[in-house]
């Protein structure tokens, strides 16, 4: 027999690669039925606060063009000029997406995506930390943080499943973000690409289901389900008949190599979704966006690989497609005025992007602020004129959300931005 204790559990379930959310009320019965009508949200968070005004510039106003230099502007001329896109926010300004974000205007052409300008939080935090807590929590003011208990994406899911139905979600990152916060049946990886194996080997796996397979307590409950969730997903993974896994081809000549590892993050969430295994959401990060300095060459990079791999990632689920939605929401977006060491400094509002085959895409929303000094949040942010909760709303009673009153407190929706086809 061999002799596992309490830290070389852990320390498996972290050499794994996996991590379970805690159960601190008790493992509920597991149902991993397929749920193939399930419709599912992924959440890219863009992490460090995207420059809002550097993806999407108003590239003809007076006032942006003399608080930047060129290569912190979109163009509307020249080499590098961005994609023109449309005047839904203002009939006197030529809004022009990045040059690098091919693959997302061809989504928007497409009418599959929408942006949001001028988003964000009410709250005028600039702190990294706190700016996420609130947005992960769902709530609008740092005086709500001390009394939030759980995500809103948790509760977003609980509003309609009030019991656990088997695996509700996937992070594919190492950690379980606060927007899940509460959540019981949530795996979180890096990559399934290379499928889930057993936590620490099938001899280990075996030993741990011997030791805490009758335990009741917190520790029991959490080593059943990281023993439990991944076979969700494993099982589902092509292998031959010497049990190698099989590679996949993704549909539609969508391409993930040329993004490279968001690429790589982005085919597994394809391949998750074409499981169907009943999962309500699906989180991911994509970092580097706190560009106090060197932005231009940084930021190009960016946008190139995110546009290169969403764009990717449309074409292989197409079949999909009235299933799911998509947000990607930053904490924050960066100063008008760009600083000493060619980048910017955080500031308020940014951009928030929504992409489902039920969204009525190819327009801008929101209502523009405008950038002259007066109309700058302390003379020097972009206004939030659109609240992030109001978006969120919209995509949650798109995918059949009853209400949204307890998903996010204190919060009521305002006039419909239209971003969904009615149903």
């Amino acid at each position: 027999m061999i002799n596992v204790n309490r830290r070389e559990v852990l320390k498996a379930l972290t050499a794994a690669g996996l991590f379970c959310a805690p159960l601190p009320f008790g493992l509920r019965s597991l149902a991993f039925a397929t749920e193939e009508s399930t419709p599912t949200l992924m959440v890219i968070h863009l992490r460090g606060g995207c420059d809002g005004l550097n993806l999407i510039s108003p590239a003809d106003d007076p006032d942006f063009i003399a608080a930047r230099p060129a290569d912190l502007r979109v163009l509307k001329e020249g080499k590098d000029a961005g994609y023109a896109l449309g005047n839904n926010l203002s009939t006197l300004i030529d809004f022009r997406l990045h040059a690098m974000a091919g693959g997302l205007n061809e989504l928007y052409q497409n009418k599959h995506l929408a942006f949001i300008h001028a988003c964000g939080l009410m709250d005028s935090t600039r702190s990294h930390f706190v700016a996420t807590d609130m947005i992960e929590a769902g709530i609008g003011s740092t005086n709500e943080l001390l009394h939030s208990q759980s995500g809103w994406l948790t509760r977003a899911i609980r509003s309609h499943t009030k019991t656990n139905q088997g695996l509700e979600a996937f992070v594919l990152n190492g950690l379980i973000p606060g927007d899940l916060l509460g959540l019981e049946q949530v795996l979180a990886a890096t990559d399934i690409n290379n499928g889930l194996p057993s936590v620490g080997g099938d001899a280990v796996a075996t030993a741990l289901w011997q030791m805490y397979s009758h335990r009741n307590d917190i520790l029991g409950k959490s080593v059943q389900q990281a023993l439990k969730l991944p076979s969700v997903i494993d099982q589902r993974i092509s292998r031959d008949p010497q049990g190698h896994i099989i590679a996949y081809t993704p549909e539609n000549g969508a391409n993930y190599d040329k993004s490279g590892g968001f690429g790589s993050v982005m085919k597994s969430a394809a391949r998750l979704i074409k499981m169907e295994v009943g999962l309500q959401a699906i989180t991911l990060d994509y970092g580097g966006w706190d560009n106090h300095e060197n932005q231009a060459g940084a930021f190009r990079n960016l946008v190139d690989t995110l546009s290169t791999a969403l764009n990717a990632f449309w074409n292989d689920i197409n079949a999909y497609h009235n299933r799911v939605a998509l947000v990607m929401i930053t904490e924050f977006g960066r100063r008008l005025r760009s600083n000493n060491s060619g980048g910017t400094d955080h500031g308020r509002a940014s951009v928030m992007t929504v992409l489902g085959g039920n969204v009525q895409g190819g327009k801008l929303y929101g209502k523009w602020p405008g950038l002259s000094t007066s109309q700058l949040i302390e003379g020097v942010d972009l206004a939030v004129t659109t609240d992030y909760r109001q978006v969120l709303s919209e995509i949650l009673l798109a995918l059949n959300a009853g209400s949204t009153v307890d998903i996010f407190p204190g919060f009521r929706p305002i006039n419909s931005l239209g971003l969904f086809t009615p149903s």
